[in-house]
């Protein structure tokens, strides 16, 4: 599904990652965060693809949002997990769009 964004600018966060073949767990954790994530003040929406490499797009209003979102306790968790067990890279990436367009 392609999320639904008010007109820029705003945030984007792009987490593109390579998973271990460790997978206890993940899908749980991963629904949980998607849960939280939507009761996150500033979020707007996200995009998700996964194939040799996983690609997670999250949009939000602030760059405060994004900074709250980071400090959440159930997501730093998470990330620990992810640093110990499930990723063996990952890149974070927060731009501002300026513009978009769709069809």
């Amino acid at each position: 599904m392609i999320s639904k964004t008010p007109p820029p600018p705003y945030y984007a966060v792009i987490f593109t990652s390579l998973r271990t073949d460790e997978d206890k767990g993940y899908d749980k954790t991963a629904n949980r965060m998607v849960e939280l994530v939507k009761k996150q003040k500033g979020f707007l929406g996200m995009e998700t693809a996964r194939s040799e490499v996983g690609i997670t797009v999250s949009y939000w209003d602030t760059l405060e949002a994004i900074q709250d979102w980071k400090k959440n306790t159930e997501h730093q968790i998470a990330q620990k997990k992810g640093w110990e067990k499930w990723y063996a890279a990952y890149k974070v990436r927060i731009c501002r769009v300026e513009r978009d367009y769709e069809f």
